[in-house]
């Protein structure tokens, strides 16, 4: 992937309710996962790529409802007043949104993805989008998750989940990448 792809990148449920950590699980992985994602934005910004913000509006008790403070897009990678910030309430960003009709009506082939969760809404806009037939990456360093009780009570920690999640998608529904890796092939 280069610049001339003209990728866009989706900024998924980087939302300040996920800062909760307790409600969530206990213990999240990639602490610097929201400091990886603006680092990509701020690229995108430079060389007027495609953006759009995904924002997930919950319903009770989700600290993601719709008009709390949780719902709001965390500062590092706080949505400039032209760019696009799609609402959605279920985990595809695909699903109840124009996402898909925005990205056809620019052209748009190539996805990234960063944000939270791996193994939720991301995993699930990353299975769309390759199901719609594009071209979707996922940055494993912009991304993270959160400890997990199976259902036979064994605790799954955030890693293990993360690294799980992204061995699932990686050469079937995206390609797993590093922030580095990622911009040099954009440089490329």
């Amino acid at each position: 992937m280069t610049l001339k792809d003209h990728p866009a990148l989706l900024l998924i449920d980087i939302q300040k309710g996920l800062d909760d950590i307790v409600y969530y699980g206990g213990h999240r992985n990639n602490p610097n996962a929201e400091l990886k994602a603006a680092e990509l934005l701020k690229y995108w910004r430079e060389h007027q790529l495609p953006i759009f913000h995904i924002k997930h509006n919950g319903t009770a008790p989700s600290r993601l409802v719709k008009g709390l403070p949780g719902n709001e897009i965390k500062d590092e990678v706080k949505p400039l007043k032209e760019e696009r910030v799609l609402e959605k309430k279920v985990n595809s960003a695909f699903i109840g949104t124009p996402l898909k009709a925005l990205l056809d009506e620019a052209g748009v082939k190539k996805l990234v993805l960063v944000g939270l969760t791996t193994d939720h809404c991301v995993s699930s806009t990353a299975r769309m989008a390759a199901n719609y037939g594009y071209d979707t990456y996922i940055i494993s360093d912009a991304t993270a998750t959160f400890d997990k009780i199976g259902p036979t009570g064994t605790k799954h920690t955030a890693e293990t989940i993360h690294e799980i999640a992204l061995a699932s998608l990686h050469n079937e529904f995206a390609t797993v990448l590093e922030t580095a890796s990622l911009l040099t092939c954009l440089e490329e």
